[in-house]
């Protein structure tokens, strides 16, 4: 399959780097401090802000605070958090005019994962305090395109899981999905879905992007 584009918008977290690990260490260490199943709430945690998350779970007046122990935890689990395969190589394929990332995550931890990582930090980064309503809202994903200068429907998003994927869709964008963290039956609502970004690559010319993916079974 073929993609012909003007610009790629990446998620971060499990699509250009591996932190499902530290995402999963984190929220259930929070979730026993504070009584929750960890299990359920990791079911829900996954590509959506922080802030939505435990809006979900506390009081409004409990939130902030919540999402301040939620940060100090994930910030402590830097070390595990590594680059997915071939996205350091794709990414620097590509002009950086060309290519921007949205994230539910806070910017800080999120440049803090991309450095862990070795992995470029986007000129173009929209994080969890760029938007109203995170994912799977298409807020954030329109505003990468607006700052691109590009129209959503010329883009491609690449996601890995099914809020992000939603948000994707919405916005008007093409939509690829890497099963790195979701099974693939989670990630119906893609153009197409690869197991990672080693199924991708990208030509880059005067008219735009031109993104090849190999598609093959993903289990």
């Amino acid at each position: 399959m073929r993609f012909e584009v003007d610009a790629i918008l990446f998620d971060i977290d499990g699509t250009l780097i591996d932190s499902t690990p530290a995402v999963n260490r984190s929220w259930t260490t929070w979730a026993k401090s504070r009584g929750f199943d960890a299990d359920a709430v990791l079911a829900v945690c996954h590509g959506r802000r922080s802030t939505d998350t435990l809006s979900d779970l506390l009081p409004e007046g409990e939130v902030a605070e919540a999402a301040a122990e939620v940060y100090a935890l994930e910030m402590a689990e830097l070390d595990s958090v590594v680059a997915l395969p071939r996205a350091g190589e794709l990414l620097a394929s590509l002009p950086p005019s060309r290519w921007a990332a949205v994230t539910s995550g806070p910017r800080g931890l999120m440049q803090a994962r991309l450095a862990a990582a070795g992995i470029p930090v986007p000129e173009t980064l929209v994080t969890a305090e760029d938007v109203v309503v995170g994912k799977p809202d298409p807020e954030g994903y329109r505003k990468a395109a607006e700052i691109l200068g590009v129209d959503p429907a010329r883009c491609l998003v690449v996601e890995d899981a099914p809020a992000g994927l939603k948000a994707g869709r919405a916005s008007g964008a093409r939509v690829l999905a890497v099963a790195t963290s979701h099974d693939a039956v989670e990630l119906t609502d893609a153009d197409a879905v690869v197991a990672d970004l080693t199924a991708v690559s990208v030509t880059a010319g005067d008219a735009g992007l031109t993104v090849a993916v190999a598609e093959a079974p993903v289990g």
